[in-house]
């Protein structure tokens, strides 16, 4: 997903970020059902692994970090590791398993029944990012995606259990509503994680494009 050539005005910059934002508020129920989920593993003592790749993985550091160091003072800190951190491990995985592996590796060696991954793609094409989530499922754990486009391969398959898409072919303004996405999966878990009697949202209400 690139841009070349890109001479519009401000006006249309602007045009091309309110359809995708208007999308993701017409998500909320969805959303909600996934944050939901993360809830109820954290309660089980669950951990999050976040991964991506390139501006993805800096992302998923940014998820790891605002649930390990809330930056609202008095929230619940709660675990979470991004598997984009560590180089050695990444450069290791990559040249002796393939790049495609980095991810899925991890995941097989820290992850568990009660643990969520969440990954992150642009275009929900990224492979070490598909079989990573596809690993995730085969231990049980809980999936969740952020995508943009028409989710690509993640919006086609069944190795994601909620899946948040940016209807947006522009990876500018994928990028920056899937950091207001994954804000609100930090409030939102809060949320039910303070309020566990709260109702749940419908089973069917999942992101899907």
């Amino acid at each position: 997903m690139t841009l070349t050539n890109d001479r519009a005005g401000p006006a249309e910059l602007f045009g091309r970020r309110a359809g995708p934002g208007e999308a993701l508020a017409g998500d909320a129920a969805a959303i909600a059902a996934a944050c939901h989920a993360m809830a109820a593993r954290f309660r089980r003592g669950g951990r999050l692994f976040t991964f991506g790749n390139g501006g993805a993985a800096t992302d998923a550091q940014h998820v790891a970090v605002e649930f390990v160091h809330p930056v609202i003072v008095g929230k619940r800190a709660l675990p979470a590791l991004s598997l984009t951190g560590d180089v050695a491990t990444l450069t290791g995985v990559g040249t002796s398993a393939g790049f495609a592996e980095v991810f899925a590796h991890q995941l097989r060696c820290f992850g568990g029944p009660d643990d969520i991954a969440l990954g992150i793609t642009p275009d929900g094409r990224c492979g070490n990012v598909l079989r990573g989530l596809g690993g995730a499922r085969s231990l049980g754990m809980l999936t969740v995606a952020l995508a943009g486009g028409d989710g690509g391969a993640l919006g086609r398959g069944e190795a994601v259990d909620h899946l948040v898409v940016v209807p947006s072919d522009d990876p500018r303004v994928v990028k920056e509503v899937h950091v207001t996405a994954y804000h609100l999966l930090w409030e939102l878990v809060h949320v039910f994680l303070e309020h566990p009697d709260g109702a749940a949202p419908a089973r069917d209400a999942q992101v899907r494009p």
